[in-house]
């Protein structure tokens, strides 16, 4: 028997390997596949898995209407337009240049959450956090170099991790707290997602699939493991650990996407791109930061996956 603590880093990190390597499997499911076909493929691949866990668990789908027109906003910028926003960046950009820009999202949430009014009174290191991550994010970017990856094809991988922050901000508001279970809502999510890329398949995923055996392998990989398992097993470390440890696994999602794409397919590690990985992740920490609490609050507490 594994203990409760060495059973948790097992699952922090194997979360992490099944996130954190899902930029090199859309990488390779382009060889085969349109952006659009791989959030297809992907969305009911991991439909399928979400929805056996959920029953297994004694869980139902959602029966509130509310909760399903709800779900639709969610699962448009939560799933279906991050998941094609990715698949098309990645057409140029390399996986690990993807998986530290997929790391700014807890950014783009306290933005959203600073302009629509959730977070008032930041302490000094929350603000200072947040300039540092953009700083980070720029130093990426590196627009006055000829070497920097500034492109449309990166901005849609920034664009997609604005998205997520979007998704999770309706989802502390609309969704959370309305006594269905985390892994039901994730399975209905990814339903909602399912279907609305399979109705704009007729608008853009209808390019030519040239299959090969690398690329079915690889949305298979990103579907059932990347997709489906890795939301399981993101609500298991909420439940037994809280939203706050649950969040850690998002520092190392863009260590594992530059190592992987490093040695899977050979792309350079260059130091700026190393440097700014660092520096966005210590701004995401210091954003995280909170006045210690002399009283313990009672609401459970929602956690935001690194979802990619």
């Amino acid at each position: 028997m594994i203990s409760g603590g060495r059973a948790t880093l097992v699952r922090m990190g194997l979360l992490a390997l099944l996130w954190g390597s899902s930029f090199l499997w859309i990488k390779l499911a382009l060889t085969g596949l349109s952006p659009l076909q791989i959030a297809v493929t992907r969305c009911a691949l991991g439909a399928i898995v979400v929805i056996v866990l959920c029953y297994s668990s004694r869980n139902t789908l959602p029966r509130d209407r509310a909760v399903w027109g709800h779900l639709v906003f969610a699962a448009f910028f939560g799933n279906a337009l991050p998941f094609v926003l990715f698949a098309v960046g990645e057409k140029t950009v390399d996986t690990g240049v993807a998986g530290v820009l997929n790391a700014t999202t807890p950014l783009w949430a306290l933005l959203l959450g600073i302009i629509i009014g959730t977070d008032r009174d930041l302490p000094l290191m929350r603000v200072g956090g947040l300039l540092l991550g953009f700083g980070g994010t720029l130093l990426i970017f590196a627009p006055w170099e000829k070497a920097g990856v500034a492109s449309w094809d990166a901005l849609a991988i920034l664009a997609a991790a604005v998205s997520y922050a979007v998704s999770y901000a309706y989802i502390g508001r609309k969704l959370s707290g309305r006594g269905t279970a985390p892994i039901a809502l994730s399975a209905a999510q990814l339903i909602t997602a399912t279907g609305l890329t399979a109705v704009a398949m007729p608008v853009g995923g209808l390019q030519p699939v040239h299959l090969n055996l690398t690329a079915v392998i690889a949305v298979i990989i990103l579907g059932v493991f990347g997709t489906g398992f890795a939301f399981a097993l993101n609500y298991r470390l909420i439940a037994d650990e809280g939203a706050t440890q649950a969040t850690t696994v998002g520092y190392l999602l863009p260590v594992v996407s530059v190592l992987l794409g490093a040695v899977a397919l050979g792309e350079e590690i260059t130091f700026r791109i190393v440097a700014g990985m660092i520096v966005v992740l210590i701004g995401v920490g210091m954003t995280r930061w909170q006045r210690k609490q002399r009283t313990v609050p009672i609401e459970a507490e929602v956690a935001l996956p690194a979802k990619v």
